[in-house]
């Protein structure tokens, strides 16, 4: 039960907030398929009534991530968040609805350069994925996606830049979106809103280092926090070393919440029921 405690000293004023991939859902070839594990699921259901929140934060629409992880029914997560896109949707489990502004022209355009880009640069079977606010070229599917990636960095970095638009790299995966809003701003957002006592972030990838960042500077400003990095045999991240607890992937994060679930239902506290 690493570092559990810290949760445990005042649960009613805690935020846990989750990556999805590669966190609550394990890396697939197809994204679409990515569903969450459902030890975590269930683990998030006894959590949530005793927290003051519970939030995913991802790079995928909120929307999709709702479905994938089955978060849009089910006792326990009343008072769920995601915030998709980084943070630019939000999703609450009270109404049911995604908040958005509209989709940026620019995306619009990468998207559709998108294919003749991933052919030119010799790799037409990349996977390219509409994520509604931002496009993602993925490698997971060929032959050499390390490789592949390396091929497609500068030609996607290219047409990000022209359209002055981001690149978000991940695992075997080239995210562009529009700039100005990451998952450090979601953190913040968070904390703005619910002002938690402790706070909780757990992930996996280049994108979370922003939030990583974030609940570092909450750390500095006297709050208690807690860092969980899923990490894969193996995986060398810079997140690691930064991490307060490392846990053995997906189902190492399933197990870890499991035991905080049990924790807190063995401490007796006041779960939240409205």
């Amino acid at each position: 039960m690493d570092k559990i405690e810290a949760v445990l000293a005042a649960p009613d004023r805690t935020v846990l907030a989750l990556d999805f991939d590669g966190t609550l859902s394990p890396i697939v070839p197809d994204p679409e398929r990515a569903y969450a594990h459902p030890a975590s699921i269930a683990a998030l259901r006894r959590i949530a009534p005793h927290l003051l929140q519970v939030a995913v934060i991802t790079g995928r629409p909120a929307a999709q991530a709702v479905e994938l992880g089955g978060l849009a029914d089910g006792a326990g997560l009343e008072h769920l968040v995601v915030m998709g896109q980084y943070g630019v949707e939000v999703w609450e489990a009270a109404t049911g609805e995604v908040v958005a502004p509209p989709v940026p022209e620019a995306i619009i355009a990468v998207r559709a350069a998108l294919p003749a880009l991933v052919a030119a640069a010799g790799h037409p079977d990349a996977w390219i994925e509409d994520k509604g606010r931002a496009v993602a070229v993925h490698t997971r599917r060929l032959i050499d996606p390390a490789g592949a990636l390396t091929d497609l960095t500068g030609p996607v970095r290219a047409v990000a830049a022209e359209h002055s638009l981001r690149v978000e790299p991940g695992k075997n995966v080239l995210e562009i979106r529009a700039g100005g809003f990451d998952k450090g701003d979601a953190v913040r957002s968070l904390v703005a809103r619910l002002d938690p006592a402790t706070f909780v972030y757990a992930g996996d990838d280049l994108g979370d280092i922003a939030a990583y960042d974030a609940v570092a500077a909450l750390r500095d400003q006297g709050r208690t926090t807690l860092l969980v990095f899923p990490r894969m045999p193996g995986e060398d991240s810079p997140l690691a070393e930064r991490a307060d607890v490392i846990v053995a992937g997906t189902d190492g994060m399933a197990a870890w919440l499991a035991a905080l679930a049990d924790a807190l239902d063995a401490a007796g506290g006041t779960a939240r029921t409205s």
